[in-house]
């Protein structure tokens, strides 16, 4: 005695329709599983557990919900063998997140000089641009990374590149420097390397004048002392910059073809 039912024939073509949805909902939970799985070993810095992701299919270029990618997580945590690993495996080196970081960006800005050599090594734009509009040598003459500094001016990008603030990185390492060795030196590189130390900012004020103020500064003038005065009582402006103790003063002289060279001279003050 047959049950009442459907017949057998519909009952077969609906487990079959029924099974070819669920199948493809199993497989993107999957996929989105081990995509998860990679960018957490990248974050970890565990390269194991990154390259059995790999192995297992896990999209390279997958992003979190602020759009990194397993190589910007393992940037940010400055974990260098899982980066080698990704980079290897052919993870893009300038994908940008929610940010506007690449892990070029980022290692460039951070001073993570080992991540950042792969990522030059591995077709990084050097004409590629944070938030604010700067190349990664902009950040990283202010925070003070000087083998980064040098790193990025030997691999090629604009010395004097302009960000959305108007300031190129010279501006960058004079104002927002501590004014210590290691800003002296990345102001040493970057004139070497062509900085204009009359390319002004946004409000007309070129790199000098800003180091001038900065050296005013640090002459005492910012802890309540009156400017000098000459013998007959006149104010004098910045006339003992030539034999104080001085961590930065450029000077210039001409070139023969015209324009300036910036030359350095070190004094044992900060700004």
């Amino acid at each position: 005695h047959r049950s009442p039912g459907w017949p057998a024939p519909f009952a077969r073509v609906l487990l079959l329709f029924l099974l070819a949805m669920v199948s493809p909902a199993c497989t993107a939970t999957s996929k989105a599983d081990v995509d998860g799985r990679l960018r957490d070993a990248a974050s970890r810095g565990d390269a194991d557990a990154l390259r059995q992701a790999i192995e297992d299919g896990a999209t390279l270029e997958a992003r979190d919900g602020q759009g990194r990618t397993a190589l910007l997580l393992a940037t940010h945590g400055n974990n260098v063998d899982a980066a080698r690993e990704l980079i290897e495996a052919g993870a893009d080196v300038n994908a940008k997140d929610a940010l506007q970081d690449s892990a070029y960006l980022y290692a460039g800005a951070r001073g993570l000089d080992e991540i950042l050599a792969m990522t030059l090594a591995h077709g990084a734009d050097l004409r590629s641009t944070n938030r604010y509009g700067g190349t990664a040598l902009i950040p990283a003459a202010e925070r003070g990374h000087v083998a980064t500094v040098r790193t990025l001016l030997r691999a090629g990008v604009a010395v004097d590149h302009v960000n959305r603030l108007h300031w190129t990185a010279l501006l960058e390492a004079i104002l927002l420097g501590d004014g210590g060795a290691r800003h002296v030196q990345i102001v040493q590189l970057l004139l070497e390397a062509g900085a204009d130390p009359e390319l002004a900012d946004g409000d007309g004020v070129t790199p000098l004048a800003h180091a001038r103020q900065r050296l005013a500064e640090g002459r005492g003038d910012a802890a309540g002392q009156q400017p000098r005065q000459d013998q007959g009582g006149q104010q004098r402006e910045h006339d003992d910059q030539a034999d104080h103790p001085l961590c930065v003063h450029i000077h210039l002289r001409r070139r023969r073809h015209g324009g300036f060279d910036a030359v350095l001279v070190e004094g044992d003050q900060p700004f």
